[in-house]
Protein backbone atom coordinates (compact mmCIF):
# COMPACT_ATOMS: atom_id res chain seq x y z
CA UNK A 1 0.00 0.00 0.00
CA UNK A 2 1.66 3.33 -1.32
CA UNK A 3 2.10 6.06 1.16
CA UNK A 4 3.57 9.34 1.52
CA UNK A 5 7.52 9.38 3.14
CA UNK A 6 9.00 12.59 4.23
CA UNK A 7 12.98 12.10 1.95
CA UNK A 8 15.79 13.60 2.86
CA UNK A 9 16.79 16.09 0.16
CA UNK A 10 19.54 17.82 1.39
CA UNK A 11 22.11 18.30 4.87
CA UNK A 12 23.88 21.02 6.65
CA UNK A 13 25.43 22.31 9.56
CA UNK A 14 27.54 25.46 10.92
CA UNK A 15 30.12 25.10 13.60
CA UNK A 16 31.18 28.80 15.30
CA UNK A 17 34.66 30.33 14.77
CA UNK A 18 36.12 29.88 17.97
CA UNK A 19 37.23 26.55 19.45
CA UNK A 20 37.73 25.79 23.16
CA UNK A 21 39.96 22.36 23.79
CA UNK A 22 40.29 20.95 27.45
CA UNK A 23 43.73 22.80 27.59
CA UNK A 24 42.02 25.97 27.60
CA UNK A 25 39.55 24.96 30.03
CA UNK A 26 42.28 23.84 32.44
CA UNK A 27 42.98 28.05 32.59
CA UNK A 28 39.22 28.50 33.56
CA UNK A 29 38.28 25.69 35.94
CA UNK A 30 40.35 22.88 38.30
CA UNK A 31 39.70 20.26 35.55
CA UNK A 32 42.17 18.18 33.29
CA UNK A 33 42.26 16.87 29.76
CA UNK A 34 42.32 13.76 31.15
CA UNK A 35 39.69 14.15 33.17
CA UNK A 36 37.43 14.93 30.47
CA UNK A 37 38.25 12.43 28.04
CA UNK A 38 38.32 9.89 30.53
CA UNK A 39 34.67 10.42 31.91
CA UNK A 40 33.40 12.21 28.54
CA UNK A 41 35.20 12.01 25.42
CA UNK A 42 35.31 15.18 24.42
CA UNK A 43 38.25 16.63 23.62
CA UNK A 44 37.39 20.45 22.10
CA UNK A 45 33.94 21.90 21.48
CA UNK A 46 32.92 25.19 19.49
CA UNK A 47 31.71 28.35 21.21
CA UNK A 48 29.46 31.12 19.51
CA UNK A 49 31.02 34.87 19.64
CA UNK A 50 28.83 37.47 20.62
CA UNK A 51 27.35 38.07 16.89
CA UNK A 52 26.81 34.60 16.56
CA UNK A 53 23.26 33.84 17.97
CA UNK A 54 21.22 30.79 17.34
CA UNK A 55 19.65 32.32 14.72
CA UNK A 56 22.69 32.98 13.03
CA UNK A 57 23.88 29.86 13.36
CA UNK A 58 20.62 28.36 12.12
CA UNK A 59 20.33 30.54 9.27
CA UNK A 60 24.04 28.95 7.85
CA UNK A 61 23.05 25.45 8.36
CA UNK A 62 19.91 26.14 6.84
CA UNK A 63 21.29 27.39 3.88
CA UNK A 64 23.82 24.55 3.65
CA UNK A 65 21.40 22.38 3.69
CA UNK A 66 19.00 24.59 0.91
CA UNK A 67 22.73 23.98 -1.17
CA UNK A 68 23.31 20.33 -0.98
CA UNK A 69 19.30 19.77 -2.03
CA UNK A 70 19.54 22.16 -4.91
CA UNK A 71 16.94 24.15 -3.60
CA UNK A 72 16.12 27.77 -2.35
CA UNK A 73 13.98 29.20 0.35
CA UNK A 74 11.13 29.47 -2.14
CA UNK A 75 11.03 25.52 -2.42
CA UNK A 76 10.07 25.19 1.23
CA UNK A 77 6.57 25.64 3.02
CA UNK A 78 7.72 24.81 6.70
CA UNK A 79 10.39 25.20 9.01
CA UNK A 80 10.99 23.94 12.49
CA UNK A 81 13.62 25.46 14.41
CA UNK A 82 14.96 22.56 17.44
CA UNK A 83 16.42 25.24 20.43
CA UNK A 84 16.77 25.77 24.05
CA UNK A 85 18.53 28.72 23.12
CA UNK A 86 16.00 31.09 21.24
CA UNK A 87 17.55 34.03 20.43
CA UNK A 88 14.64 35.97 21.93
CA UNK A 89 11.71 34.82 23.89
CA UNK A 90 9.56 35.55 20.86
CA UNK A 91 9.45 35.73 18.25
CA UNK A 92 10.77 32.26 17.45
CA UNK A 93 14.37 31.76 15.89
CA UNK A 94 12.39 29.98 13.24
CA UNK A 95 10.73 33.20 11.94
CA UNK A 96 14.36 34.75 12.29
CA UNK A 97 15.76 31.66 9.94
CA UNK A 98 12.62 31.86 8.02
CA UNK A 99 13.88 35.59 7.59
CA UNK A 100 17.30 34.67 6.74
CA UNK A 101 17.41 32.71 4.39
CA UNK A 102 14.39 34.92 2.39
CA UNK A 103 11.72 33.08 2.88
CA UNK A 104 8.25 35.31 3.41
CA UNK A 105 5.86 32.36 2.69
CA UNK A 106 4.68 29.21 4.51
CA UNK A 107 5.10 28.20 8.15
CA UNK A 108 7.54 28.27 11.36
CA UNK A 109 7.95 27.41 14.39
CA UNK A 110 10.01 26.43 17.05
CA UNK A 111 9.93 23.37 19.11
CA UNK A 112 11.74 22.63 22.53
CA UNK A 113 12.67 19.07 23.58
CA UNK A 114 16.36 20.46 25.08
CA UNK A 115 18.30 17.36 23.42
CA UNK A 116 15.68 15.55 22.07
CA UNK A 117 14.51 18.37 20.31
CA UNK A 118 15.90 17.23 16.66
CA UNK A 119 14.24 13.99 17.07
CA UNK A 120 10.98 15.32 18.03
CA UNK A 121 10.88 17.84 14.95
CA UNK A 122 12.06 15.70 12.40
CA UNK A 123 9.40 13.29 13.74
CA UNK A 124 6.57 16.58 13.64
CA UNK A 125 7.76 17.71 10.31
CA UNK A 126 6.64 14.33 8.98
CA UNK A 127 3.48 14.45 10.23
CA UNK A 128 3.21 18.02 8.19
CA UNK A 129 4.17 16.27 5.27
CA UNK A 130 2.22 12.72 5.41
CA UNK A 131 -0.95 15.23 6.16
CA UNK A 132 -0.45 16.56 2.54
CA UNK A 133 -0.77 20.22 4.39
CA UNK A 134 3.17 20.88 3.63
CA UNK A 135 5.47 19.82 0.58
CA UNK A 136 8.91 20.45 1.52
CA UNK A 137 10.33 21.17 5.21
CA UNK A 138 13.16 22.62 6.79
CA UNK A 139 14.45 20.92 10.31
CA UNK A 140 16.83 22.44 12.17
CA UNK A 141 18.63 22.01 15.46
CA UNK A 142 20.52 24.92 16.42
CA UNK A 143 21.98 25.93 19.70
CA UNK A 144 24.25 28.61 22.05
CA UNK A 145 24.25 26.30 24.96
CA UNK A 146 27.26 28.78 26.23
CA UNK A 147 25.28 31.25 27.26
CA UNK A 148 23.27 29.19 29.26
CA UNK A 149 26.43 27.32 31.31
CA UNK A 150 27.87 28.49 34.82
CA UNK A 151 31.42 28.68 33.70
CA UNK A 152 32.40 28.10 37.57
CA UNK A 153 31.04 24.60 37.88
CA UNK A 154 33.28 22.49 36.13
CA UNK A 155 30.75 19.11 36.06
CA UNK A 156 28.74 20.99 33.44
CA UNK A 157 30.96 23.34 31.20
CA UNK A 158 33.42 21.09 29.91
CA UNK A 159 30.32 19.37 28.54
CA UNK A 160 28.70 21.29 26.04
CA UNK A 161 29.38 23.49 22.76
CA UNK A 162 27.50 25.28 20.39
CA UNK A 163 26.29 24.49 16.73
CA UNK A 164 23.94 24.19 14.37
CA UNK A 165 22.66 21.22 11.50
CA UNK A 166 19.49 21.08 9.21
CA UNK A 167 17.83 18.93 7.17
CA UNK A 168 15.49 19.58 4.51
CA UNK A 169 12.67 16.48 3.65
CA UNK A 170 10.48 16.11 0.69
CA UNK A 171 6.88 14.60 0.70
CA UNK A 172 7.59 11.93 -2.13
CA UNK A 173 5.42 8.70 -2.60
CA UNK A 174 6.42 5.54 -1.07
CA UNK A 175 5.77 1.24 -1.51
CA UNK A 176 4.88 1.29 2.32
CA UNK A 177 7.28 -1.24 2.96
CA UNK A 178 10.87 -0.96 5.38
CA UNK A 179 12.58 -0.45 1.32
CA UNK A 180 11.04 3.02 0.98
CA UNK A 181 13.26 6.51 1.22
CA UNK A 182 12.74 8.81 3.89
CA UNK A 183 11.38 8.62 7.87
CA UNK A 184 10.24 5.17 8.25
CA UNK A 185 8.95 5.54 11.68
CA UNK A 186 9.40 7.83 14.86
CA UNK A 187 8.36 7.27 18.37
CA UNK A 188 8.65 9.73 21.17
CA UNK A 189 8.44 9.67 25.08
CA UNK A 190 8.58 11.74 28.25
CA UNK A 191 8.69 11.76 31.86
CA UNK A 192 8.18 15.11 33.54
CA UNK A 193 9.11 13.48 36.71
CA UNK A 194 12.42 13.64 36.71
CA UNK A 195 12.60 17.40 36.26
CA UNK A 196 15.21 17.75 39.11
CA UNK A 197 18.12 15.33 36.96
CA UNK A 198 18.86 18.31 34.21
CA UNK A 199 17.38 21.58 34.25
CA UNK A 200 17.58 25.37 33.68
CA UNK A 201 17.32 27.53 36.94
CA UNK A 202 15.87 30.14 35.69
CA UNK A 203 12.98 31.19 33.16
CA UNK A 204 10.54 34.58 32.28
CA UNK A 205 7.70 32.71 33.85
CA UNK A 206 9.58 31.76 37.36
CA UNK A 207 12.59 33.79 38.15
CA UNK A 208 12.31 36.52 35.50
CA UNK A 209 16.44 35.36 34.60
CA UNK A 210 17.70 33.05 31.92
CA UNK A 211 19.14 30.73 34.43
CA UNK A 212 22.22 28.52 33.76
CA UNK A 213 22.26 24.41 33.33
CA UNK A 214 21.77 22.25 36.30
CA UNK A 215 22.63 18.33 36.42
CA UNK A 216 22.72 15.21 38.44
CA UNK A 217 25.15 13.36 35.68
CA UNK A 218 25.03 10.27 37.78
CA UNK A 219 21.38 10.04 37.51
CA UNK A 220 21.00 11.41 33.61
CA UNK A 221 23.77 8.49 32.61
CA UNK A 222 21.45 6.26 34.34
CA UNK A 223 18.39 6.86 32.72
CA UNK A 224 20.05 7.26 29.05
CA UNK A 225 21.29 3.84 29.20
CA UNK A 226 18.56 2.01 30.97
CA UNK A 227 15.11 3.13 29.64
CA UNK A 228 16.25 4.81 26.29
CA UNK A 229 16.06 1.71 24.47
CA UNK A 230 12.17 1.30 24.27
CA UNK A 231 12.18 3.68 21.66
CA UNK A 232 14.84 2.27 19.71
CA UNK A 233 13.04 -1.19 19.96
CA UNK A 234 10.05 0.20 19.16
CA UNK A 235 11.39 1.66 15.72
CA UNK A 236 12.85 -1.61 15.07
CA UNK A 237 9.50 -3.61 15.57
CA UNK A 238 7.32 -1.11 13.69
CA UNK A 239 9.47 -1.29 10.64
CA UNK A 240 10.47 -5.43 10.74
CA UNK A 241 14.05 -4.19 10.85
CA UNK A 242 16.84 -5.11 13.22
CA UNK A 243 19.93 -3.86 14.36
CA UNK A 244 22.04 -6.36 12.06
CA UNK A 245 20.13 -4.52 9.48
CA UNK A 246 21.15 -1.09 10.97
CA UNK A 247 23.94 0.26 8.15
CA UNK A 248 24.26 3.54 10.84
CA UNK A 249 23.53 4.41 14.89
CA UNK A 250 23.47 8.49 14.83
CA UNK A 251 22.72 8.63 18.68
CA UNK A 252 22.65 12.46 20.98
CA UNK A 253 26.07 13.43 21.34
CA UNK A 254 26.04 13.89 24.86
CA UNK A 255 28.91 11.57 26.26
CA UNK A 256 30.82 8.60 24.51
CA UNK A 257 30.41 6.11 27.36
CA UNK A 258 26.39 6.55 27.03
CA UNK A 259 26.82 6.36 23.84
CA UNK A 260 29.01 3.30 23.62
CA UNK A 261 27.18 1.76 26.41
CA UNK A 262 23.46 2.31 25.02
CA UNK A 263 24.53 0.75 21.85
CA UNK A 264 26.00 -2.66 23.33
CA UNK A 265 22.81 -2.56 25.28
CA UNK A 266 20.56 -2.58 21.64
CA UNK A 267 23.10 -4.80 20.41
CA UNK A 268 24.53 -2.37 17.82
CA UNK A 269 28.37 -3.29 16.46
CA UNK A 270 30.64 -0.33 17.19
CA UNK A 271 31.79 0.40 13.92
CA UNK A 272 27.68 1.23 13.15
CA UNK A 273 28.38 3.85 15.37
CA UNK A 274 28.55 7.46 14.35
CA UNK A 275 30.55 9.58 16.69
CA UNK A 276 31.28 13.26 16.93
CA UNK A 277 31.47 14.24 20.55
CA UNK A 278 34.73 14.73 21.00
CA UNK A 279 34.77 17.41 18.30
CA UNK A 280 31.51 18.78 19.33
CA UNK A 281 30.78 18.73 22.98
CA UNK A 282 26.92 18.23 23.71
CA UNK A 283 25.16 20.53 21.32
CA UNK A 284 22.04 19.32 22.23
CA UNK A 285 19.34 19.75 19.89
CA UNK A 286 22.16 20.59 17.36
CA UNK A 287 23.74 17.42 18.14
CA UNK A 288 22.48 14.81 15.56
CA UNK A 289 21.96 16.85 12.86
CA UNK A 290 25.84 17.99 12.81
CA UNK A 291 26.90 14.04 13.51
CA UNK A 292 24.57 13.34 10.37
CA UNK A 293 26.20 15.99 8.14
CA UNK A 294 30.16 14.83 9.20
CA UNK A 295 29.02 10.97 8.37
CA UNK A 296 27.65 12.03 5.05
CA UNK A 297 30.34 14.47 4.32
CA UNK A 298 32.87 12.16 4.84
CA UNK A 299 31.43 9.56 2.79
CA UNK A 300 30.22 7.46 5.74
CA UNK A 301 26.10 7.63 4.99
CA UNK A 302 25.26 6.91 1.31
CA UNK A 303 21.42 6.40 -0.14
CA UNK A 304 19.70 3.97 0.49
CA UNK A 305 21.34 3.74 4.03
CA UNK A 306 19.01 2.26 7.01
CA UNK A 307 19.95 5.06 9.71
CA UNK A 308 18.60 5.37 13.01
CA UNK A 309 18.61 8.76 15.00
CA UNK A 310 18.03 8.63 18.93
CA UNK A 311 18.40 11.16 22.17
CA UNK A 312 17.20 11.75 25.21
CA UNK A 313 16.59 15.08 26.82
CA UNK A 314 15.69 17.68 29.97
CA UNK A 315 12.31 16.81 31.04
CA UNK A 316 12.61 13.64 30.71
CA UNK A 317 11.83 13.82 26.63
CA UNK A 318 13.26 10.95 24.71
CA UNK A 319 12.67 9.48 21.01
CA UNK A 320 13.84 7.89 18.01
CA UNK A 321 13.51 8.06 14.13
CA UNK A 322 14.34 5.64 11.71
CA UNK A 323 15.30 6.98 8.51
CA UNK A 324 16.65 4.99 4.88
CA UNK A 325 18.71 7.86 3.42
Amino acid sequence: MKRTRSVVRGIGSYLPRRKLTNQDLEKLVETSHEWIVQRTGIEERHIAEDDETTSVLGIKAAEAALADAGLTANDIDLVICATSTPDYTFPSTATMIQTGIGMTHGAAFDLQAVCTGFVYAVATADKFLQSGSHRRALVIGAETFSRILDWNDRTTCVLFGDGAGAIVLEAQEGEGTSADRGVLTSHLRSDGRYRDKLYVDGGPGSTKTTGVLKMEGREVFKFAVGMVADVVQDAFKATGTSAEELKWFVPHQANKRIITASADKLGIAPEKVVITVDRHGNTSAASIPLALDAARRDGRIQDGDLVMIEAIGGGFTWGSALIRW
